[in-house]
């Protein structure tokens, strides 16, 4: 059985500033029932200011403490925009602390293209994937799998370009 340094948790577009969306309090409900279930010592919140501040992180580190997780055991990444980011400032986040490997929660939607940008940029990541909510229909959720493989295919295009290179660069070596 793989054991994991950290439980990753990708954010969501906040319902308003400062306001958990349903996505992300899924998300981090999910993140936090997966971390102490399988014993895995911290969790990482992973999301910048996407809108108005505070960045989806620092609400993410909110609900976390608020579902009895100990602050000193959560480390917030809020510099990050987007999946890509994510990864990029995750590894850096791990290369400082020695670690090989992480679980990644998110939405069942977005973790093929989660887990594929994770792997691509060299992390070592499994999946702990959000399912469907009760209160989103069939259909919604198949549009965002529908969306998120267009990104995906996008995203693989990218990497195969090259383009991700100087990204990667310039945050990993600051």
């Amino acid at each position: 059985m793989p054991t994991w340094d950290a439980v990753v948790v990708l954010g969501a577009k906040p319902a308003g500033p400062g306001e958990a969306s349903a996505a992300m309090r899924r998300r981090v409900a999910h993140a936090v029932g997966v971390m102490q279930a399988r014993g895995i010592p911290c969790l990482i919140v992973s999301g910048g200011v996407t809108g108005d501040p505070p960045s989806e992180a620092v609400i993410m580190h909110d609900l976390a403490i608020r579902l009895g997780v100990a602050a000193e055991f959560i480390i917030v990444e809020d510099r990050s925009r987007n999946t890509f980011e994510n990864a990029v400032f995750t590894a850096r986040e791990m290369r400082g602390r020695g670690w090989r490997r992480l679980l990644l929660v998110t939405d069942a939607w977005h973790m093929p293209r989660a887990r594929y940008v994770f792997r691509r940029l060299g992390i070592a990541a499994d999946g702990a994937a959000v399912p469907r909510p009760a209160d989103l229909s069939r259909r919604a959720w198949l549009l965002h799998y529908l969306a998120d493989l267009w990104a995906l295919a996008r995203s693989a295009w990218l990497f195969r370009l090259g383009r991700h290179k100087p990204i990667v660069a310039a945050i990993l070596h600051r």
